[in-house]
């Protein structure tokens, strides 16, 4: 019984945050999204970014996110689940947008753990122990840090690395772009380079599809 008590609450709480998300997001101009131009469409994408799903997929999806935004942990299994639907199709790049205090700490984290092959495990492992390094809004890297055990991460390599020049010139580059794209808010979608105007999982669904319809 309480565990189903667990299972019902995460639902409800998956759902406050879809609908604060979608009211806060629709709040933007839709110019402001909509209003992307060719002449910014080497913002969308950046040939370091990570990518999952096959290489030569038509579709595109590129997500803006921050590891400490619920919202971003909510939508990464749909986005998944796309993926898986329509196999051959659609792959997702992630950009970095770490807007929370000292979520620019856990992105050099991914980024040295994709070094060693663990970037997808590492980002998992963020969205599942959330609640674990998160508190009022603000990340906590040092208690980020306490759940990479059993990843089969290097801790040392990982300490060292996460410092590179390199990573933090990423980072700068990927904030950089998400202003000039006018992306305030975290997750922000693309497909193909167009812009998910008004946010929902119904809506990004229905643009990938469109694109797959266009595309194949």
């Amino acid at each position: 019984m309480k565990k189903n008590m667990i299972v019902v609450a995460t639902a409800i709480a998956f759902v406050v945050l879809f609908v604060a998300a979608a009211t806060v997001y629709n709040k933007q101009k839709n110019s402001d999204l909509s209003s992307v131009s060719l002449e910014k469409s080497e913002h969308i994408q950046r040939d370091y970014s990570p990518r999952m799903g096959p290489v030569d997929a038509k579709v595109t999806i590129v997500e803006f996110f921050d590891p400490a935004c619920g919202t971003c942990a909510a939508f990464y299994p749909l986005v998944k689940q796309i993926i898986k639907e329509n196999p051959g199709k659609v792959n997702l790049v992630l950009r970095y947008l770490p807007l929370h205090q000292n979520s620019d700490v856990i992105v050099s984290i991914f980024e040295a753990a994709r070094l060693q092959g663990r970037f997808k495990e590492t980002l998992e492992r963020a969205y599942k122990t959330h609640g674990a390094w998160i508190e009022h809004h603000t990340s906590k890297p040092g208690k980020f840090w306490a759940q990479l055990g059993g990843l089969g991460l290097d801790m040392e390599k990982l300490s060292e690395d996460m410092q590179s020049a390199e990573i933090a010139r990423r980072i700068k580059q990927d904030m950089f772009d998400a202003e000039q794209l006018n992306v305030s808010r975290t997750p922000g979608f693309f497909v193909n380079g167009k812009p998910l105007v008004h946010f929902g999982y119904k809506q990004l669904q229905q643009l990938v599809e469109s694109e797959i319809a266009a595309n194949y």
